[in-house]
């Protein structure tokens, strides 16, 4: 691909390490000192190409919903930010992580950043000669810690249902690293790959037996541990005898004592007893049940109240129905306007010309979807 004009022009001879697309013309170009961010012409800016050099202080993320701002700090000049589309930013940070840490002389000449992950304020960069961790809310800045593989002497992996725990022995001191299953994986390939390489080996056993410790020092460390022997009491202060056996027989005096409450009691047998003798006289609970459900004695008592009030306001519902029934129809024959015979010539004509400015209308509308979504793929850019 063809490198802009305005780019060569501040390249000044240097040579283009990676180049990473902001959609549209826009694009990103990484160097040895400098990250060059190049924005083509368009509503919202004209062509330009902005430098951001690699021996900043700090390095933070601010991500949202549609860009991601990168803020570099320098010691004399401050901060300087730039802003990309959200779906481009681990693109975008690998390179220019590996560019700040050059720029810093972190990693030495030659050695190539491998992988870059982020687990929430945990950052690690892995190297083709170390392991670089930082933990905080930048991605990067002068409190990082790294490993060189050099000083590594033996490599672990603990799986867990959530997390896989990294255990990296430096010096005979165990780091302790944790990350999400999602990534653990790719994570503990990258890392195993460049351990590998960087000691010439083909497998985990082999390249624990190559950079391991002496095994009779472990043994000798281990001797030197002593737990004791025996096993202790699970409680060393059990209760007396004689104060067990008499809270066993204060429940049992309390389990045979007599009903001192009167639900639990003479009531419940009363209620018991009641529900049982109806149960036993099925006859007469049958009678009982027929004699509630009866309906009233009509020649006795006259008629049923609500049998009058039900028929008075169905009569009432008829005569309002046929009376709202009249009167929408003499509504309707009102407004119903009379036919006319022949055709009017003025409403074709005026039916004509909102045609016409309907079309026109439906024209500039076009037009300015096509502007708005020329503006929102600019601002999804990170103009």
């Amino acid at each position: 691909m063809s490198v802009p004009g305005i780019v060569n022009s501040t390249l000044g001879g240097e040579e283009i390490a990676a180049r990473v697309s902001l959609g549209s013309d826009d694009e990103l170009f990484i160097t040895p000192t400098r990250t060059i961010v190049y924005r083509a012409d368009g509503l919202l800016s004209d062509e330009s190409a902005d430098e951001y050099p690699h021996d900043a202080d700090r390095l933070t993320l601010s991500e949202g919903r549609r860009k991601t701002k990168f803020t570099l700090e320098y010691a004399l000049d401050g901060e300087r930010t730039f802003s990309i589309p959200s779906s481009v930013t681990d693109d975008v940070l690998h390179p220019v992580l590996a560019g700040v840490l050059n720029g810093n002389g972190i990693t030495d000449p030659g050695e190539t950043v491998v992988k870059t992950y982020r687990f929430s304020e945990l950052t690690l960069i892995i190297t083709s000669d170390r392991l670089v961790k930082h933990i905080g809310g930048a991605v990067w800045d002068g409190d990082y810690e790294e490993y060189h593989f050099g000083d590594v002497t033996q490599l672990a992996f603990e799986d867990g249902s959530v997390a896989t725990q990294i255990v990296l022995t430096v010096d005979g001191r165990p780091q302790r690293i944790k990350a999400p299953n999602e990534e653990a994986n790719d994570l503990r390939e990258r890392l195993q790959r460049a351990l590998f390489d960087y000691h010439d080996v083909g497998s985990l056993e082999e390249l624990n037996e190559a950079v391991g410790e002496d095994d009779e020092a472990n043994t000798s460390r281990g001797g030197s541990v002593d737990f004791g022997g025996g096993v202790e009491p699970l409680d060393a202060d059990p209760p007396e005898p004689d104060d067990h056996d008499a809270t066993v027989e204060a429940a049992r005096d309390a389990a045979g004592s007599g009903n001192t409450d009167p639900l639990a009691g003479g009531e419940t047998d009363d209620v018991a007893t009641g529900e049982s003798g109806r149960r036993a006289n099925g006859s007469d609970g049958g009678q009982a049940t027929s004699t509630q459900e009866a309906p009233p004695n009509r020649d006795r008592d006259g008629p049923v109240g609500t049998t009058e009030t039900d028929s008075r306001f169905e009569t009432g519902d008829d005569t309002d129905a046929s009376a709202s029934a009249a009167d929408l129809a003499e509504h309707a024959d009102a407004d119903i306007p009379e036919s006319t015979a022949g055709t009017d010539t003025e409403l074709l004509e005026r039916l004509d010309a909102l045609e016409g400015a309907v079309e026109r209308q439906s024209e500039i509308i076009e037009k300015q979807g096509e502007t708005i979504e020329q503006l929102i793929a600019e601002l999804r850019q990170g103009r």
